[in-house]
């Protein structure tokens, strides 16, 4: 597969305790982009965050929280990000979503 030079970086901000069909949101999210051939797909799982409620989320030990923030980064052409979009919103009850253009220096192995 290859990507073209210029992409879309989709991002998703949500907690680690949310799902979808009684799985974990950001698992479901990552199968979801793979079934559909999305060319990649990356979790990220922050240490410290607050969002819409402006309530805390943190590893610290005398406030540990179970719900850390997730950040889930999908990077293709901007055509099947675009066609992602509308099954992604149905898959998600609240959080963050942005959409960014980037270049692609390059995916996959240095041939």
């Amino acid at each position: 597969m290859q990507l073209p030079r210029d992409a879309t970086l989709l991002r998703i901000f949500i907690g680690e305790d949310e799902k979808f069909e009684g799985r974990p949101l950001h698992e479901a999210i990552v199968r979801t982009a793979r079934a559909l051939h999305l060319a990649g797909a990356t979790v990220l799982r922050g240490p410290a965050g607050f969002g819409h409620s402006s309530r805390m989320r943190t590893t610290k030990i005398l406030s540990l929280s179970e719900d850390l923030p997730i950040v889930i980064e999908i990077v293709d052409e901007e055509e099947k990000i675009d066609a992602f979009l509308p099954t992604l919103d149905a898959m998600m009850s609240g959080g963050l979503v942005t959409l960014e253009k980037v270049r692609v220096m390059r995916y996959g192995e240095k041939v």
